[in-house]
């Protein structure tokens, strides 16, 4: 039925030395909007029957969320790399993840929580069920990584211009060039990346370098 719009809560911790929390670095941001149950929440009421169905023709109660979406540091323990032993149905080994939460997003998933909750308080909202879920890597959106950029070959797939060191006719502008995920959705960046790299291409072209 008719809501309110979705919100968006800009990050707002650890924005100078001056204020940085001593749990965590870096910080957290949250989505989160009103909505009303509909007819879906009969898989969890009793009942049966021409009341029941009644009962799920009116619009259930009103309920409002806040979702928290915090940065995951940059390590060198979370990559990608190739099974030497497992390969697809066409015999090339498959990608294989090394990735896992250090204590650092730990800590600010627990903050999440508390300050989620307190804001809820804060404008009045009655029966709040603050959560905590510790979903493991790849679970979400906007999953990034896996062929970072840098300035070294040796320790980078990519260079500064998203182009891949080991093939110069290929350039890669999403996420995985990023060597860490942020707190605020990254599409329109991969956008301005992508715009980027394909400027530096037509330059390579014009000098007869690709």
């Amino acid at each position: 039925g008719r809501r309110p719009h979705g919100i968006y809560l800009p990050r707002f911790v650890n924005l100078s030395d001056a204020d940085q929390h001593p749990d965590f670095l870096r910080g957290y941001a949250y989505q989160g909007g009103g909505s009303r149950e509909g007819w879906s929440r009969g898989y969890s009421m009793e009942g049966f029957g021409a009341d029941f169905k009644h009962d799920l023709r009116t619009p259930g109660p009103w309920g409002f969320s806040l979702y928290g979406f915090g940065e995951c540091l940059p390590r060198e323990s979370n990559y990608m790399d190739l099974d030497p032993e497992v390969v697809d149905k066409w015999g090339i080994p498959v990608a294989r993840f090394h990735c896992e939460w250090s204590d650092n997003e730990r800590r600010a998933l627990q903050e999440m929580s508390v300050q989620a909750a307190q804001m809820l308080e804060a404008v009045g909202a009655r029966d709040i069920a603050p959560f905590v879920e510790d979903n493991p890597p790849g679970l979400t959106i906007h999953e990034m990584g896996t062929a970072r950029m840098g300035r070294d070959a040796d320790t980078s797939v990519l260079n500064g211009w998203n182009q891949a060191w080991d093939v110069p006719n290929l350039f890669m502008t999403d996420g995985a060039c990023m060597t860490s995920s942020a707190n605020q959705n990254p599409s329109i960046t991969y956008m301005a990346l992508t715009a980027r790299a394909a400027n530096h291409a037509v330059d390579l072209m014009d000098r007869g370098e690709l």
